[in-house]
């Protein structure tokens, strides 16, 4: 039996510039960093007493003879990329709900790839692992999304991105002192906003406006540069949570879903009790809104959105890791 966990990522700045679309002609850079909540991926084979030849539970249970009959597509998509013909059983656990901007999807796919390879006894690098995620997402999904969600979520950390025309990639760590980290930490809230989204669909309308939004991506790419400076210069951070606002104003521009009504009326209530700046994370629609406040207004920004839950949260800096291996027995049954 093998178990995987994988965490999710909250993207700061540079999103939109990751996307082929872009970062083909002009390169793209992003900073984010991963969070201690986590995708889970148990999986082993399957001994064969059973009439159905593989099981697989995620938000509904699968029971099927034939690989091709699953309907989740990266379950189904991955077991055939890797040629997994036997009998398997895959159960996935999520801390957080998906289809909710903090790259659960892309985490799902990096700790399937990790699970299955380690089943067959082969140890992937988490270069390797986001590779092979953005090729199962992009080429054979077919899936409109950027590369930034499967890198993160791989290497974990607090990183800044640097990406490439010919879709190669940097991952720099920043490397901050601890008090630093510390308050950049103890000035974020995270709050759910109760409704989930496909984000592909929503992307899909981003890349079709990038050809005339290039001013738009180019002041977003070029934040992450302004604000691993403010990071990493010890000053005023709150000039990271005027950043977030006016990346925010330049990211709901690129498509009307991106912000429906009730994302800006939180917004705006969460501005009005003292937040600084923040933004919806991932690709829009709905899911996770992530601000910066000052700690002494947080109290008065729970209260003003007080219908939407809070999710505590701190740094995470090990990416996709292997949390359990027991020597698989099924296949001499």
């Amino acid at each position: 039996m093998i178990i995987t966990q994988t965490p999710y990522r909250i993207s700061f700045f540079g999103g939109g510039s990751d996307y082929p679309a872009w970062f083909q002609d002009h390169g793209g850079a992003v900073l984010a960093t991963t969070i201690n909540r986590y995708c889970y991926i148990t999986c082993r084979r399957l001994p064969p007493f059973f009439e159905h030849k593989s099981r697989v539970a995620w938000s509904r249970i699968e029971t099927v003879r034939d690989h091709a009959e699953i309907e989740h597509p990266v379950i189904r998509t991955v077991l055939k990329h890797l040629s997994i013909d036997f009998g398997i059983e895959i159960h996935h656990d999520g801390d957080l709900p998906a289809r909710s901007g903090l790259g659960s999807s892309s985490a799902f796919t990096v700790g399937m790839l990790h699970a299955l390879h380690a089943l067959e006894g082969r140890l992937r690098s988490k270069q390797q692992l986001a590779d092979e995620a953005i090729f199962v997402e992009q080429k054979l999904l077919l899936e409109s999304v950027g590369v930034q969600d499967q890198i993160e979520t791989a290497f974990g950390g607090l990183n800044r991105i640097t990406i490439r025309q010919d879709g190669s990639y940097d991952v720099q760590r920043l490397i901050l002192p601890a008090l630093r980290m510390e308050e950049l930490r103890s000035n974020l809230m995270l709050f759910y906003t109760g409704v989930s989204r496909f984000g592909s669909s929503i992307a899909a309308d981003v890349v079709a406006s990038m050809p005339n939004k290039h001013q738009e991506v180019t002041l977003m790419r070029q934040m992450v540069e302004e604000a691993v400076d403010c990071l990493a210069g010890g000053g005023d951070l709150n000039g990271f949570g005027r950043m977030l606002h006016e990346s925010w104003q330049l990211k709901r521009s690129l498509s009307g879903r991106i912000a429906p009504a009730f994302i800006d009326e939180i917004y705006q209530a969460a501005r009005a009790a003292g937040a600084v700046g923040g933004k919806l994370l991932g690709a829009g629609g709905g899911g996770f809104m992530l601000f910066f406040v000052p700690p002494d207004a947080q109290p008065s920004v729970r209260s003003a959105l007080g219908d939407l839950l809070t999710i505590p949260i701190e740094f995470e800096r090990s990416g996709t890791k292997l949390i359990f291996h027991e020597p698989d027995t099924a296949s001499s049954v």
